[in-house]
């Protein structure tokens, strides 16, 4: 059935606000007199309702009193809230193809109406519902209140809870991982569908005419061929090759690549996708092996990929800028990078390198 009606969460689906809400909810532990959170530490701890990730950190502070310092110190942190990439083209997407498109959110109305100004995202929500704590015990009202058929609605979200409420209110559910949760915990909720991010959601829907594909029992999955891939292991002057951490591959380590475009050779786009996700521009490009990767379990959703592997070599100082995808970087020696942990394919052609380069 095809989806006409999609209900989006704001905070880690539509704008990237994590860097803020991590920064004031520390102001709040300082505070109350508790440890900081890392980032990591963070993502894995926070939780929706956020009163019971209170309850377990702060149990002894009133909750009235972690409002008020954690909306003091956003306030002043808020200007670092950025639309996320892909979402502004998701939008535009629902409203050429004229889907309903609602919010339910537990931004505060005064938060919201910033951002959204800033952002321009606005315009695109039909109706807001803001500052909801628990998202389970509104989807009812707001699928009653627009009469929304609820197998023709799709909610999108970052986290459990989001994918909680969508079972909830017997509607589809699509986790993004571009929030909040990690991997592994939105695997864990069971959504109808992952995606990397909005981008890839709307090709996927296009693709299919506005219906949600399912997962890997999905007859669309099944028929799709599979996807043709370069990557590359990059080495510097010292020798060492460069590794990439990303989540849509568990957190693994991994060497930076991607998909060949209609028209392109292998070996062009494998220059193009170093450059696009490391800002490198590389030489000496040498083809190493080819792979099959068969349903990965790593990979954050089912897949058939045929892997061609290259080595290649960078001159000089170089600086390393990786793009959206790339949660972090490192320069490792050869010998040792298999110490790692790598992703499968990785660790199966560096592997095979040992001892030859």
């Amino acid at each position: 059935m095809k989806i006409r009606n999609i209900i989006f969460d704001w905070s880690g689906t539509l704008v990237d606000d994590l860097p803020a809400v991590w920064r004031a909810t520390n102001e709040v532990f300082q505070n109350a007199g508790a440890k900081e959170l890392t980032l990591d530490e963070f993502r894995v701890e926070f939780q929706l309702p956020f009163n019971g990730f209170y309850q377990r950190f702060l149990p002894e502070v009133k909750m009235d009193q972690l409002e008020e310092w954690f909306h003091g110190s956003f306030r002043r942190l808020q200007d670092l809230v950025e639309g996320l990439p892909h979402a502004r083209e998701f939008l535009r997407f629902c409203r050429d193809r004229h889907v309903n498109t609602f919010l339910l959110s537990t931004v505060s109305e005064e938060h919201y109406q910033k951002q959204a100004a800033k952002t321009g995202f606005g315009e695109y929500i039909e109706k807001p519902y803001l500052g909801v704590w628990d998202k389970r015990k509104k989807i009812h009202e707001l699928l009653q209140e627009h009469s929304l058929n609820p197998d023709e609605t799709l909610f999108i979200g970052d986290m459990e809870h989001d994918i909680e409420t969508a079972k909830h209110g017997g509607v589809r559910s699509c986790g993004v991982l571009t929030g909040y949760n990690k991997m592994h915990q939105l695997k864990a909720a069971e959504p109808d569908v992952l995606v990397e991010h909005l981008g890839e959601l709307r090709d996927l829907m296009a693709a299919s005419g506005m219906k949600l594909p399912s997962g890997s029992d999905d007859p669309a999955v099944k028929d799709s061929p599979p996807v043709v891939t370069v990557g590359g292991a990059v080495f510097n002057d010292a020798g060492k090759v460069l590794l990439i951490r990303t989540q849509k591959w568990s957190h693994k380590w991994g060497i930076p690549g991607g998909k060949i475009k209609r028209g392109e050779s292998a070996e062009a786009a494998l220059v193009r996708e170093l450059k696009e996700e490391t800002g490198l521009d590389v030489e000496s490009v040498q083809f190493v092996q080819v792979q099959d990767c068969l349903e990965p379990e790593e990979f954050y959703r089912s897949a058939h990929f045929v892997l061609l592997n290259y080595r290649c070599r960078v001159r000089g100082l170089v600086d390393v800028v990786v793009n959206e995808e790339g949660e972090a970087f490192r320069w490792v020696d050869l010998s040792s990078a298999t110490d790692l942990e790598l992703n499968s394919p990785t660790r199966r052609l560096l592997e095979e390198l040992q001892g030859v380069v």
